[in-house]
């Protein structure tokens, strides 16, 4: 049986009462990062086998992990932060559960999508999540002038390096279209930055951005 438990996005107070039952019960954890997720698992007294899930090795780890459930161990799938497969390790893992009719659970818990998007107080009755902008500009300029056109709440994850790019992007599209920069959430450091491209941009021009954000669009006037 493989288990799918979210862990907090920052706060280490956000995991769930069920989600730490879990992983005390579970034989195994398969984590993103085993270095990111041990002092997590170790601030909760849990000590359990670690074993790493990420992108680069998914495909291969799957045989080994799908065959110890069929054996009867109960696993649990955990990525860096928030819901596993949201952006993160996960996918292929579920389809192979689903393949291969092994029993699972999704635990619900921390989002930095939907905590974003609730804070934002743009529209929340229809949006959209696109994972993160495309490195390339030009790329990225069609992505957000896709999302744009939907005419509803568009949520990406963007990079503190990029933000300002994407502004820039942004500003030159339509300077007053609304947006909202989440950064840090749950952190001591959280912020909600809203207010048109243009001024936003200025804004970060002035006070580089640092850590995770979660970049949103108000389209519903677009």
């Amino acid at each position: 049986m493989f288990t799918f438990v979210p862990t907090p996005i920052g706060n280490r107070g956000d995991m769930t009462l069920r989600a730490l039952t879990v992983l005390k019960e579970v034989d195994i954890i398969a984590c993103e990062d085993t270095r990111h997720s041990r002092p997590l698992l170790k601030h909760f007294e849990i000590d359990k086998p670690l074993v790493s899930l990420h992108d680069h090795n998914e495909a291969r780890r799957l045989p080994e992990l799908i065959e110890k459930a069929q054996s009867g161990l109960h696993i649990a799938v955990i990525s860096d932060a928030g819901m596993p497969l949201i952006s993160d390790p996960g996918y292929r893992l579920m389809q192979a559960c689903i393949a291969e009719d092994i029993t699972y659970t999704v635990l619900p818990g921390p989002s930095a999508v939907l905590t974003a998007l609730a804070g934002s107080g743009f529209p929340c009755h229809a949006f959209s999540f696109d994972g993160f902008l495309p490195v390339k500009k030009g790329k990225r300029r069609k992505a957000i002038e896709l999302a744009i056109t939907a005419g509803k709440t568009a949520i990406f994850f963007e990079s503190p390096h990029r933000l300002l790019s994407t502004l820039e992007i942004l500003t030159d599209i339509d300077p007053q279209i609304r947006v909202c920069v989440a950064r840090e959430l749950s952190k001591k450091f959280e912020t909600y930055h809203r207010d048109g491209a243009a001024a936003l941009w200025e804004y970060f021009k002035q006070h580089p951005p640092k850590g995770e954000i979660v970049l949103l669009l108000d389209v519903s006037s677009s």
